[in-house]
């Protein structure tokens, strides 16, 4: 391939005697894609418009103060340092045009040989936008830093006021989805009210401080199994979540939540209740389902196109054993992503390529310190030891020696301590009246 030029219209990338294989998205599809070719006779070019791979199972602990944000997050261009076939540019993926295979993007167009779309998924509102605009979501590590600033500054507002009213409304919070994330986040906030409320706020009484966990199912947890339910459901009862199933939430208006047969008020409500595909422009209108995921075939092929991927949540593949597609988690991804990887060596070998079969290896949650939930093939548990399965997989699933140190550090200090060290406002948290999206800037009262 010709060195592209230095002008606008061409992001520059080094000149390669290989297919150039160009992939979107920095989640655990394509980090995992781009292990399995180490090296391998691809030139590699990485497009994301961040610069650094979050690992967003433990969002809600950065959320809720337990760890530090840059703990669970990993520079891209250290992941792959040592990678000789491997190119990062920082970018956001404007439009993909798959007949004459060029891809636009905010800092100029780029050609591809091979296209991987691993965008992953981003927060489903189901066309409420009150409370796309009045909630937040919990999808990004920047999300995660909103709700922490959101939660200590509506305390520090509390502590100022003598009105009883006005306390309650800016201690109660609201998790509007019962699954995996909202369950864990609920459980956290149990734990912040138990352990950290009395402590830094001793001026308000933690009896105030409401969390409310609202599902429109019948029961949390719904995507594992009916013990896995039930023993969620009854730890976070003990723990003084306030659970509302069957409850569709219809509103909010920043202080009020309506639902089918409630009427709630809190300052801080965080949306876990759905998802869709990050699905960037340009990909065929007859590949696009619902959900705003992309069909493939049993290759992670588009049809039509067979040299363009989609892998992970962005992607749907439709058989007979799952004719809703596989569940949008990180196993999914991982494996997609190295078969693709496999494949593309199997034809370098003019091998035929492998079909996609999913090994599911299980789900856990956690519901607190101590407290979890387990589906590990045939075997259904809960409590400690589910709780200690569940933090051995997620600490060796971060990237990073460091990071892994860190949070085990912390995840040990706030085992024998009850405290949760990473308090901080750093940036104050403030909507902006009239506006579309909700914006971050420091600001003084």
């Amino acid at each position: 391939m010709n060195e592209n030029s230095s002008d606008n219209e061409q992001i520059c990338i080094p000149e390669s005697e290989h297919r150039r294989i160009v992939v979107i998205g920095a989640g655990f599809g394509g980090i995992n894609f781009i292990k399995k070719l180490k090296n391998k006779p691809f030139q590699i070019v990485l497009l994301d418009q961040n610069n650094f791979h979050q690992f967003q199972p433990l969002l809600y602990q950065v959320a809720t103060s337990g760890i530090e944000p840059d703990s669970i997050v990993s520079p891209i261009r250290k992941l792959f340092k040592g990678y000789k076939n491997v190119v990062f540019r920082m970018a956001r993926v404007t439009d993909i045009d798959p007949r004459k295979k060029v891809i636009t993007t905010d800092i100029g167009n780029i050609d591809f040989d091979i296209l991987v779309i691993a965008t992953g998924s981003k927060t489903n509102y189901f066309g409420l936008h009150d409370i796309e605009f009045q909630s937040i979501g919990m999808k990004t590590i920047q999300e995660a830093l909103d709700i922490r600033s959101l939660i200590l500054q509506h305390f520090e507002r509390a502590v100022i006021t003598c009105d009883k009213e006005e306390q309650d409304v800016f201690t109660n919070f609201a998790i509007i989805g019962g699954g995996p994330a909202g369950v864990e986040m609920a459980g956290a906030l149990a734990e912040f009210k138990r352990y950290v409320l009395p402590k830094d706020y001793p001026e308000l009484d933690p009896n105030m401080m409401s969390i409310y966990l609202i599902e429109a199912n019948g029961k949390v947890l719904k995507t594992m199994s009916e013990k896995a339910s039930e023993k969620a459901l009854k730890y976070l009862q003990r723990m003084g979540v306030e659970v509302l199933l069957n409850t569709r939430v219809a509103s909010y208006d920043g202080q009020f939540i309506k639902s089918n047969d409630v009427l709630l008020e809190a300052k801080t409500v965080i949306w876990t209740a759905g998802v869709e595909g990050n699905l960037p422009e340009g990909v065929p209108r007859e590949s696009i389902l619902r959900g705003k995921r992309i069909k493939v075939d049993e290759f992670l092929n588009l049809a039509y196109f067979k040299n363009i991927y989609a892998i992970g949540d962005v992607a749907t593949l439709i058989d007979k054993e799952n004719e809703r597609g596989h569940p949008m988690v990180a196993q999914v991804a991982i494996q997609q992503g190295e078969l693709v990887a496999k494949n593309l060596l199997r034809g370098l070998k003019n091998k035929a390529p492998e079909k996609f079969v999913y090994k599911d290896k299980g789900s856990l949650a956690t519901i607190g310190k101590r407290r979890a939930v387990a589906d590990i093939g045939n075997f259904k548990f809960g409590g400690y030891f589910a709780w200690l399965l569940w933090s051995i997989v997620h600490l060796f699933s971060i990237s990073g020696f460091r990071n892994k140190v860190i949070v085990g550090i912390n995840w040990a200090w706030s085992y024998f301590t009850y405290d949760k060290g990473n308090r901080l406002i750093i940036r104050k948290y403030k909507e902006i009246p009239g506006n579309e999206s909700k914006v971050l800037y420091p600001f003084d009262e």
